[in-house]
């Protein structure tokens, strides 16, 4: 089976730093590109300096066809706080880089995985935190771009995009 042509972002949201990974243009290869901070948080002003933002500029820049976000089920399959948290980055991170379709793929033991890659390579420690969540997210798309080429669709869940609801009012009307 084949994959579709075009660069993927692959995302690992944590709480406090977003692992960024890229696609070749074939679709085929998974590359660390950064760690950013994380600074996006649901509810809050839209700021347009935060870490989607640099995701949505990441996609323009590198004219991304879809972006990967990690959804960290538990080993049974269930789905916790941080499943519900990396869902609603997924809707805001969707909103904002619309047209470009943004999916959802388990990402179950890819920080343990990245974890263990990382020692057996050598990388102490302290160092890992740094590029753990880098390594987390290459992981993640690579997996998804394995899986899409051996079952020739797309992997995961799409995304839906939501509207920005506008903040209420002190008398609750928005």
């Amino acid at each position: 089976m084949s994959v579709r042509p075009g660069v993927r972002l692959g995302v690992d949201v944590g709480t406090v730093r977003v692992g960024v990974a890229l696609s070749d243009p074939s679709g085929i290869l998974a590359t660390p590109h950064a760690t950013l901070a994380r600074a996006w948080a649901p509810n809050a002003p839209e700021a347009g300096d935060d870490d989607v933002a640099e995701l949505a500029t990441l996609c323009v820049e590198r004219e991304a066809v879809e972006v990967v976000v990690g959804l960290p089920r538990s080993l049974s399959g269930d789905e916790g706080p941080a499943a519900a948290a990396a869902r609603t980055y997924a809707a805001e991170l969707a909103r904002r880089v619309a047209p470009v379709g943004v999916r959802l793929v388990d990402e179950r033991l890819t920080s343990v995985d990245a974890h263990r890659v990382l020692r057996d390579s050598g990388v102490d420690g302290r160092r890992q935190r740094a590029v753990v969540d880098q390594a987390a997210a290459v992981l993640i798309l690579q997996a998804a771009l394995d899986e899409e080429r051996s079952s020739g669709r797309p992997p995961g869940e799409p995304v839906e995009r939501q509207k920005r609801r506008r903040p209420k009012n002190k008398d609750g009307q928005r």
